[in-house]
């Protein structure tokens, strides 16, 4: 049976489900392929997102859809696709790549086209003022996209700018219930219209479809993706992504497609169950993620560092804080650059803290509870 879902706008395009499939995790194959796009139709989802960047994921996308229309009537025209670019390369690089993912996908016009990534200055200026602006023109001019959006693991300013510079139309950000210094910007992005795509909040917001004895006790009666999930829901973001492998990746997503109405006083009692566990486990040591200790002389970034410290003490989430951790200095401009072993004690950061933290004791505690030998990531 297809779940008949209710859609938001998404910028300048076509209305979206509540969840978008995201394809990176199902690449292996044709039939994986084939599998969780048909899954994904019947919870109800009408939104997929790919890349160039992600291994065969466009090839297989395009062969899927043609054998579901074919063996299950799925109308391609009902999805909508979202594909990204990253931003390097002239225009002549940037057109034969796209006319690539054109080919690919087998579409003669993409829906939704980002820029994959706009994660330092140099990258916004590429599309402001460089070739990046100059091949966006093309395809708009072309009529080969609805409209043109960025994802970004940048910084909150870089990510303002970018929202504010009148080129996007939507934008993909990390936004989660365990890290949420990123909402603002996108209740800016909604204000002006824009369509937004939380990116990976089960995985990249916690492995939250893993949780913790902690997190499952505190979040009760709720599942702790459940309440994740209706958290962003009811702040508005227009769809979240959804990294599926098997079909029961998507049971949540269907019992959550058409919730968007505001938090329940149960669900509310539970989130705040779950910032009264985390509190009692850190005390007075809880980093609130104000920022007021930046800069910092050493370039250290003490907020995701210590955020991470919360959310493997508070929440649980060790493996997850591990990972993320060691992959710091490891991801290029995808992610944090130095850990907190180049922390040189110069207390600078001390008297900033709102709450006397002793920064550099807490830095120091966070790499011994955290490093670890670094995992692959799924794109290197």
């Amino acid at each position: 049976m297809i779940i008949k879902s209710k859609r938001r706008s998404f910028g300048k395009g076509r209305d979206v489900s509540l969840f978008t499939l995201g394809t990176m995790r199902a690449t292996e194959n044709l039939d994986k392929m084939y599998s969780v796009i048909k899954s994904a139709h019947h919870t109800g989802i009408n939104h997929l997102e790919t890349a160039a960047a992600y291994g065969n994921s466009e090839i297989l996308i395009g062969e899927a859809l043609e054998k579901l229309e074919f063996s299950e009537n799925i109308i391609r025209n009902e999805w909508i696709i979202t594909t990204k670019v990253l931003p390097k390369g002239d225009f002549n690089y940037l057109k034969r790549n796209f006319k690539s993912s054109l080919k690919n996908l087998k579409l003669k016009k993409i829906n939704n086209l980002a820029i994959h990534g706009i994660n330092l200055d140099e990258h916004l200026e590429w599309v402001i003022d460089g070739e990046g602006g100059k091949f966006l023109k093309w395809v708009i001019k072309k009529d080969l996209v609805d409209q043109v959006g960025f994802s970004s693991h940048g910084s909150y300013k870089l990510i303002k700018n970018a929202i504010e510079c009148g080129i996007f139309s939507f934008c993909n950000l990390h936004l989660h219930f365990l890290d949420q210094s990123k909402i603002t910007l996108a209740q800016l992005a909604l204000k002006k219209k824009m369509g937004v795509l939380a990116i990976s909040p089960a995985d990249k917001g916690g492995r939250l479809y893993a949780p913790s004895k902690t997190l499952l006790k505190a979040s009760a009666p709720y599942h702790p993706l459940e309440l994740a999930y209706r958290f962003l829901l009811s702040k508005g973001i227009t769809t979240l992504s959804l990294g599926a492998t098997k079909s029961e990746d998507f049971n949540i997503a269907k019992k959550l497609i058409n919730s968007t109405q505001k938090l329940s006083s149960s669900e509310i009692n539970a989130l705040k169950n779950i910032e009264k566990f985390a509190n009692e486990q850190l005390k007075s040591s809880k980093c609130e993620q104000c920022r007021s200790c930046l800069p910092c002389p050493s370039e250290i970034p003490i907020p995701e560092i210590l955020r991470l410290r919360n959310i493997s003490i508070g929440y649980g989430q060790l493996e997850f804080a591990k990972e993320r951790y060691n992959l710091i200095g490891r991801a290029g401009h995808w992610w944090e650059e130095k850990d907190a072993s180049f922390c040189l004690e110069c207390n600078e950061c001390v008297p900033k803290c709102p709450n006397k933290l002793n920064i550099p004791d807490l830095l120091k505690e966070t790499h011994n509870l955290l490093v670890d030998k670094p995992k692959k990531r799924l794109w290197s």
